[in-house]
C-alpha cells in the first residue's frame, strides 16, 4: 500500500521525495521552535483539529456537550495550560458544546487573566471564573451548586440543557449538584477516548519531538553517567535536568532500579549505590514540548559496554522480553485489535489475577501517560478493540520469574501507520544481545 502523499493534502509542501508522510518517518525531526523559512508543527491547526475530533465524538455519542475536568481533557479540548499543578484538582473545567466554541472556566484572579491573554482562539468573552467546591468545608454544597449553575447556563446558551451531558470525572457533590440542577449527565469518557487516542499529524510530531529528548537522556545514562557507585537518584536527577533543559515541560516520573531492585522490579528510585554488574532498568516517563509523553525503558549492564558484559543468563532474560515485546509491535496495525497484541505477550500475573500488571502490556500514550486504551491478557482476549491508524502507544514486557537476582524489563513507543508500526524510540538495545 502506497503511503504517497500528494501535495494538495500537505498544504502545499511537495512530499514525493519522502514518499510517506513526514510525521511517520522519525528520522525527520523538526526544531521546537518556529520559523519563516519552514512548515513545522502548526500549533493553530492542532487546537482545531482537537476540537474537531472532539466534537465529531460528541454527535456520535448522542450528547449534547461535554463537561470536562481532567487537566489534560481540558488542554485538549481548548489549548489551555496553566502548570501540571492544575491537572487533576478539579478546580477549572470547560464546557465543550456538540456545535460551537468552548467555554473555558478557568480559576479566578490572577490566572483567569492570563488565560485571556494567552488564549485567543478562545475568546476571552469564553474565558470565565471557575467556581471551585473541593475542600470549602461546610461550604462543599453550596459552592458545587454554584459550579452546576455555571454548567447549566451555558448548556442553556446552546441550548442543549435538557440533552445527555457527557462527563469526563467528577466527585459525589457535584454529581449531587448536577443532579439537583436536573442535568442529565452521562459518562463522557467514551467519546474523550475515542478523540485522543488516534492522533492528528501536529500531535505526532510533538510525540516525536518527545521521544528525541528520551533517547538522548538515555544516551547520555549508558555512555556517561552509569558507573558504580552512583546512586540510582543520582540517575534520576540528571535525567530530570537534562530532559528540561532539552525542552521537556515536566517530569512525570524517572524509575531507576539496579540489581536486587530489579527482581521483584520496584517501580522507583531509592538511594541505592549501583554495583558494577548490576543490570539497570531505567523508565523515562516525561512531558515533551506541547504536552506530549515520552514513555520507554532500557535495560543497562553497569561496566559496559567497554566493561563487563552481560552473562549468557542475563542474555536470555533480554531476549525474552526484547522478543515478545517485538512479536506484539508486529501486531500494532490497522485493522487488528487489541487481541492479536496480547497474544503476543507471554503468561504472567495478568492472566494470574485476571487484572493488569502493567508490565505485559500496551498503552496509549499521548497528554497523558495512560490514555483511553490498554492491551492486557487480562481482557483483551475476550474484549478486543480494534487498533486504526494513527493510535500511537507505549509497549512493554518484562521477565518476572521467581527467584531471579536480576531481572529485565524493556518498553518502546511505536506510531501505528498505515502501513504498520513505526518506532518512534531509536535509543539501541544492549548489543551482546542483539548479537547472539
Amino acid at each position: 500500500m502506497s503511503t504517497v502523499v500528494k501535495p494538495e493534502k500537505s498544504n502545499g509542501m511537495d512530499l514525493s521525495w519522502l514518499g510517506k508522510p513526514h510525521e511517520y518517518d522519525p528520522g525527520r525531526l523538526y526544531s521546537q521552535t518556529g520559523a519563516d523559512w519552514q512548515y513545522r508543527v502548526d500549533y493553530d491547526r492542532m487546537r482545531k483539529e482537537r476540537l474537531a475530533k472532539l466534537q465529531a465524538e460528541i454527535v456520535r455519542e448522542g450528547l449534547g456537550a461535554l463537561v470536562l475536568f481532567a487537566g489534560a481533557n481540558i488542554r485538549y479540548a481548548t489549548g489551555s495550560y496553566q502548570g501540571n499543578w492544575k491537572y487533576n484538582i478539579n478546580i477549572r473545567y470547560c464546557v465543550v458544546p456538540a456545535e460551537g466554541k468552548p467555554t473555558l472556566f478557568e480559576t479566578a484572579g490572577s490566572d483567569l487573566q492570563c488565560a485571556k491573554i494567552d488564549l485567543p482562539w478562545v475568546g476571552s468573552d469564553r474565558i470565565k471564573p471557575a467556581i471551585t467546591w473541593q475542600w470549602a468545608e461546610g461550604a462543599v454544597p453550596y459552592m458545587a451548586g454554584r459550579m452546576a449553575e455555571t454548567v447549566l447556563d451555558t448548556l442553556k446558551e446552546h441550548g442543549v440543557q435538557k440533552e445527555k451531558i457527557g462527563i469526563d470525572n467528577l466527585d459525589m457533590p457535584a454529581l449531587e449538584a448536577f443532579q439537583k440542577h436536573n442535568i442529565t449527565i452521562v459518562n463522557g469518557w467514551p467519546a474523550v477516548s475515542r478523540a485522543r487516542t488516534v492522533k492528528t499529524r501536529d500531535e505526532i510530531e510533538c510525540l516525536k519531538m518527545a521521544s528525541s529528548i528520551g533517547d538522548a537522556a538515555m544516551w547520555k545514562i549508558k555512555y556517561e553517567w552509569l558507573k558504580p557507585g552512583v546512586r540510582e537518584r543520582e540517575i534520576e536527577a540528571k535525567v530530570h535536568e537534562f530532559m528540561l533543559e532539552r525542552g521537556c515541560e515536566i517530569i512525570y516520573d524517572i524509575i531507576v532500579a539496579s540489581g536486587g531492585n530489579t527482581s521483584p522490579y520496584r517501580r522507583w528510585a531509592t538511594d541505592k549505590l549501583i554495583r558494577a554488574g548490576d543490570l539497570v532498568i531505567v523508565d523515562i516517563n516525561a512531558v515533551g514540548p506541547s504536552g506530549y509523553f515520552i514513555d520507554f525503558v532500557r535495560n543497562f549492564k553497569c561496566g559496559g559496554p567497554q566493561g563487563l558484559k552481560m552473562t549468557p543468563k542475563e542474555i536470555s532474560l533480554y531476549r525474552e522480553v526484547y522478543d515478545s515485546m517485538y512479536a506484539g509491535i508486529a501486531q500494532l496495525k490497522p485493522g487488528n485489535t487489541s487481541a492479536d497484541v496480547a497474544k503476543a505477550f507471554p503468561k504472567y500475573d495478568d492472566d494470574k489475577y485476571g487484572t493488569v500488571t502493567l508490565q505485559q502490556f500496551a498503552h496509549s500514550i499521548g497528554l497523558t501517560l495512560y490514555e483511553g486504551m490498554w492491551m492486557s491478557r487480562a481482557y483483551s482476549l475476550d474484549y478486543p478493540a480494534e487498533i486504526k491508524e494513527n493510535m500511537y502507544f507505549a509497549i512493554e514486557t518484562f521477565a518476572g520469574h521467581p527467584g531471579l537476582e536480576q531481572t529485565s524489563r524493556l518498553e518502546e513507543n511505536v506510531l501505528v501507520s498505515a502501513d504498520g508500526p513505526v518506532i518512534f524510540t531509536r535509543m539501541e538495545h544492549m548489543e551482546e544481545a542483539m548479537n547472539r
